[in-house]
């Protein structure tokens, strides 16, 4: 099986459609038309359906996915143990971090980082979905949870804390929130329930079933604008919110710590590259 055509059959696979997968694999939708008929014809077998919503695999595709999948992370287990004996200190490093972490803390290390090795160049993706740092997404990732592969290594960057947040201008306006009340005759800025669903049910150990949700979100940055724009009441971050003179802080002596991590492949850790990110934001976090 020629491994090009397996990996645009597990994109088509994975997406469902040719041009979701040309954009996926960063190719143009024909090529990846004919490279699907291409490993069909190979196996004599039909991959997937043609429905008008997208392409369904058949039991033969089932079967072909089990396969082509075990050739995908052979070649990203080949692929990470060749980086891994790389003493450059340039070429590309991808990082994977949420939006609020990019913007206040990332940034400064990157800066630091360009200063003393300006060939390596960061790809930095801001998400609240974890990437998969097993099959390259990503090679290094800041992120709240401690994975619990065997492949991967985590260090412990810092703890934090969230606390319930308001606009000054949406407090003076609605009063301040009873506790023991479920929030009652109040709105909610709420994380959209694919990222948090424990936050449509309480926020900071406040139970919320007697609130309205205003707006639901999927990034910290939208989040903290919207808490700002005098939206509803939120859960924000301490460090950033504390000091924004457009917000208080309600019940101080209510939060929740959470934990954040600096996570990276075992097969990546003695690439020269990958470990000078690393050093720059474990430094950072050490600094704050």
């Amino acid at each position: 099986m020629d491994w090009d055509n397996a990996r645009i059959f597990l994109g088509i696979y994975r997406v469902g459609t040719l041009r979701g997968a040309a954009a996926l694999l960063h190719l143009d939708q024909a090529t990846v038309g004919r490279r699907l008929a291409a490993m069909e014809q190979s196996l004599g077998a039909r991959l997937f359906l043609r429905t008008p919503t997208g392409y369904v695999p058949t039991p033969a595709g089932e079967l072909a996915f089990a396969a082509a999948e075990r050739m995908e992370q052979a070649a990203d287990q080949l692929q990470r143990q060749m980086q891994g004996i790389d003493d450059r200190l340039s070429g590309v490093v991808r990082l994977a971090a949420t939006d609020t972490m990019g913007k206040h803390f990332l940034m400064i290390a990157m800066q630091r980082l360009h200063v003393l090795h300006p060939d390596i160049r960061v790809v930095l993706s801001t998400s609240t979905q974890l990437s998969n740092l097993t099959r390259r997404e990503a090679d290094l990732a800041v992120r709240t949870l401690r994975p619990s592969s065997p492949d991967l290594i985590s260090r412990h960057l810092t703890r934090r804390e969230v606390g319930l947040y308001a606009s000054k201008s949406y407090l003076k306006l609605r009063g301040q929130p009873q506790p023991d009340t479920a929030l009652q005759g109040h709105d909610l800025v709420i994380y959209q329930r694919s990222i948090s669903p424990s936050q449509s049910e309480a926020l900071c150990g406040e139970p919320c079933g007697n609130a309205r949700v205003a707006m639901e979100v999927n990034s910290g940055l939208m989040m903290i604008e919207a808490v700002r724009a005098g939206l509803g009441i939120g859960e924000l971050p301490t460090h950033m919110a504390d000091d924004d003179p457009l917000l208080a802080r309600i019940w101080p002596q209510r939060a929740e710590a959470y934990d954040i991590w600096l996570v990276l492949h075992g097969d990546l850790n003695r690439t020269a590259r990958v470990r000078a990110v690393a050093d720059a934001i474990v430094e950072v976090y050490g600094d704050m």
